[in-house]
């Protein structure tokens, strides 16, 4: 598997999914645009993936700030000419109940990250995708296909069965172009996620709740990324690739 020549960008690069897709995309000989808000950790991931390939263009940005989004894009083609693949993998999580009226909150909160902002990216990619006729890898969930692990968490499952359809449409109204979509949805994986979401939770604690009784590393994820941004996986589009060690059987 090679990508060199090709430009990608990933959103969420600085921990998690996002750290280890750039990482690996930088080591197949990747040009890599890599946008978070967190500098600090933005710019260790750089140096990661300068060590084993091209040196990253590092975007600190919002991605559900328009004029970040414009921005993320005009940089990224500015910097390397043109844009081959767009992994969409900011997400949040906010919890929020119906009862006690905090799920409206929630769900403007997540919506703006996890469906809003990948469809303002993905509609500003595309006229440089259809040059490339280069492909779109959206990161859900599992979350999408089952119901909500407690009530509070009700909007991120919401969410991530939205970017799921939004996948789906986008690929039938794109593949015209030979322009591919697909998503990716984990089940649990080793990132920050439940930290930054004020969920207190450890993901060893969801180890149980899979039928391979075990929780997966950000790279098993990764790989399944480069998976279908690559060549291998032309004839793919409009499909949503669960990697959850078997979580939705047990569900």
């Amino acid at each position: 598997m090679s990508f060199a020549n090709k430009v990608v960008l990933v959103t969420g690069a600085s921990s998690g999914i996002g750290a280890s897709t750039a990482i690996l995309f930088s080591k197949e000989g990747a040009n890599v645009s890599m946008v978070g808000r967190n500098e600090t950790k933005l710019r260790n991931v750089a140096e990661q993936c300068a060590a084993v390939g091209n040196k990253p263009l590092v975007i600190i940005a919002d991605v559900s700030n328009d004029n970040d989004a414009k921005r993320i894009i005009t940089e990224t083609v500015d910097t390397f000419g043109k844009l081959d693949i767009l992994v969409n993998n900011a997400g949040l999580g906010k919890p929020g109940c119906i009862a006690d009226g905090s799920i409206v909150e929630a769900y403007d909160v997540i919506f703006k990250v996890n469906v809003r902002a990948v469809m303002q990216l993905t509609s500003l990619a595309t006229p440089h995708l259809i040059k490339t006729k280069g492909n779109v890898v959206n990161i859900s969930s599992a979350a999408a296909m089952t119901t909500p692990i407690s009530p509070d968490s009700l909007s991120y499952y919401v969410s991530k069965a939205a970017l799921d359809h939004f996948t789906r449409g986008a690929a039938l109204e794109l593949s015209s172009y030979g322009v591919r979509v697909n998503s990716v949805n984990p089940g649990p994986v080793f990132t920050d996620f439940l930290d930054n979401a004020g969920i207190n939770a450890k993901f060893e604690e969801l180890t149980n709740r899979t039928a391979l009784n075990r929780v997966s590393q950000p790279e098993e994820i990764a790989n399944m990324i480069a998976y279908l941004a690559g060549d291998n996986a032309v004839g793919i589009t409009g499909s949503t690739f669960v990697v959850d060690n078997g979580i939705l059987l047990k569900k």
